[in-house]
This record gives structure tokens, C-alpha cells and sequence, in this order.
């Protein structure tokens, strides 16, 4: 699959779309958005920094999916794939540098990774990650994907990582299994964790968990990216049917808000000048809580996020 038909027409003068970068210009410019969020926004210590790029080994080995400002001629968006094919030509998942997946990687089906998500500072306000989540679902539905995996990063507040609340506020049913669940390679310092809860769950980590994600374990420290990163599972069974009913039916148009896509392969209902995941009740996690990434707003640098 190159090309994903997920155009949306915020205003007349704007039309986004997303894409898989099909050439090393396009793959290097969604590295300086990469860069520019995380080095400059976050301040990431990355060892690209004196090129003002963010890119590693896996790179090479992954599907890069944009979102195009057509209007102003630049990318907006982005998260990186990494099929299960592609992570055994590398070696590995970008996941396993923090976890031990092997719990998780005997469950038959095949695994999708994304990671390094990110959105630039001027586009954070929903369409652009409605954009990006409705290819990145037909993406997986296409090609007959069995789980989502990857990182969903939470930075820390100023007293620091509040690790206990935050597991806390994630409802039980979202808590793996132990047959389930991962180990980080490097655990949160108790110097680090806090009591005050003062970063909550970050909106995309809230949908996911309503669309029926996992937490698998305890969160792994990332020193360079000064964050924790919980590892989540999310099985596309439950979401296939969901999203056939809401997502793939097409764009639909409000009060001359949004336009209609022309063949109806994933979808941004718009409401009320909303956009929204669906049409009612949880259905509508994205729209409610899919406004930015995890971490800070349009963020997850992680492995999948």
C-alpha cells in the first residue's frame, strides 16, 4: 500500500493527506519534524543533534506515514510502521531495546509497531492525528494485522514521575494479564516517582484504552527522551468491527466544515465542528480525547505510542 486515502478539507485553503513517504526528501523532512519536536520541544539528547535530524538503525527498516500540508507544502505529521516481517529483517522490535516481549511475542497473529509519533506544535488541535490514526487503522486492517504494540510515552511533572497514580487511573480491565505482561530493561528510579499526580494519562493513551489497549507492566525510564514509556497492546479483533462501522464509510461534510473523501477508506466525522471517532458514546474517544499524542501535546516518541 503507497498511497492512503485519508484527505480531509479543514478550510477551503487546506487540504491534509496522508501518505507513505515514497522518497528519501520526504523521509528526511519527517525526520526534521521528528527532530524539532523532540530535540528542540522536548529537549531529547539524540545522537543526530549536529544534523538536525532524528533518525536510527530503524529507520531503514520502516514504512514512514505523513500527513501533507498540500497547502503550504509540508509534513505535519508522522509516525513510523514496522511490520513483523520488517522487525525480523532488522532483528527485533524498536520495543525490545526497553522490553522483554517474549510473553507477548508467543501470542499467534501477526504484530505492527509504531513509534515516534509526532505532531507539529502549529497543526495540534485533532484533525491532523485524526488524519494520521484513520490511515494508520487501514493500514493495519489491510494488512490483516492481529495487534498494535509500541511505547506511549509520559513525561514527568515538575515533582517528577508519578508512577503509582498513574496506574491508578487506568481502569482494570486495561491492566494485561500476567501471562501478558513485559519487564522494562531500566525501571522508573524511586529518586524519580512522585505521589502528586501532575501529567495524568495523555489523551491518545485515553483512546486507545477506551478502543480496549493493554498495559503490559511497569514503564521503562528513558533518560535521553526524559520520560516513561508503558508498553501497550492493542488487539485489532474488537477494533476491526468498530472502525468498519465508523471509520471506512467515508468522510462525512457539516455544515461545510469538512469535505468528503472520494472512496470511503477510513473517515473523520464531523460533528458540531468536532471531529469525532465515531458516532456515539466511546465511539467518540478520538474526538474527545484524540486532540494531541501522548506526552506532551502531539507527542509519543516511543516505539508505538
Amino acid at each position: 500500500m503507497k498511497k492512503i486515502d485519508t484527505a480531509i478539507l479543514i478550510k477551503p485553503t487546506k487540504k491534509l493527506e496522508c501518505f507513505l513517504a515514497d522518497s528519501e526528501a520526504l523521509i528526511k523532512e519527517a525526520q526534521a519534524l521528528r527532530y524539532r519536536v523532540f530535540a528542540q520541544e522536548m529537549g531529547a539528547k539524540l545522537k543526530t543533534e549536529s544534523e538536525g535530524l532524528d533518525y536510527d538503525e530503524v529507520d531503514s527498516y520502516c514504512d514512514h506515514l505523513i500527513v501533507y500540508d498540500n497547502t503550504n507544502k509540508k509534513i505535519i505529521g508522522y509516525t513510523r510502521l514496522l511490520t513483523q516481517h520488517q522487525a525480523k529483517q532488522l532483528g527485533r522490535f524498536y520495543s525490545q531495546d526497553e522490553f522483554n516481549l517474549d510473553q507477548v511475542l508467543a501470542l499467534p497473529g501477526r504484530f505492527l509497531e509504531i513509534g515516534r509519533t509526532c505532531i507539529d506544535p502549529d497543526y495540534r488541535g485533532g484533525a491532523v492525528l485524526t488524519t494520521l490514526w484513520s490511515a494508520l487503522v487501514q493500514y493495519a486492517l489491510e494488512g490483516e494485522f492481529n495487534y498494535l504494540l509500541g511505547c506511549a510515552s509520559i513525561t514527568p511533572g515538575p515533582s517528577g514521575f508519578a508512577v503509582d497514580a498513574v496506574y491508578r487511573n487506568i481502569d482494570s480491565k486495561n491492566i494485561a494479564p500476567a501471562s501478558l505482561q513485559v519487564k522494562p530493561s531500566i525501571p522508573v528510579p524511586d529518586v524519580l516517582r512522585c505521589q502528586r499526580d501532575e501529567s495524568g494519562i495523555p489523551p491518545l493513551l485515553k483512546a486507545y484504552l477506551r478502543f480496549g489497549a493493554l498495559i503490559c507492566g511497569e514503564p521503562y525510564w528513558d533518560k535521553d527522551f526524559n520520560c516513561m514509556d508503558l508498553f501497550v497492546l492493542l488487539p485489532l479483533d474488537q477494533l476491526k468491527d468498530r472502525y468498519s462501522k465508523h471509520y471506512m464509510r467515508g468522510y462525512i461534510a457539516r455544515d461545510g466544515v469538512y469535505a468528503a473523501s472520494q472512496s470511503g477508506t477510513g473517515a473523520a466525522i464531523a460533528r458540531d465542528g468536532v471531529y469525532a471517532a465515531g458516532q456515539s458514546g466511546t465511539d467518540a474517544a478520538i474526538a474527545r480525547d484524540g486532540v494531541y499524542t501522548a506526552g506532551i501535546p502531539g507527542v509519543t516518541h516511543g516505539a508505538g505510542d
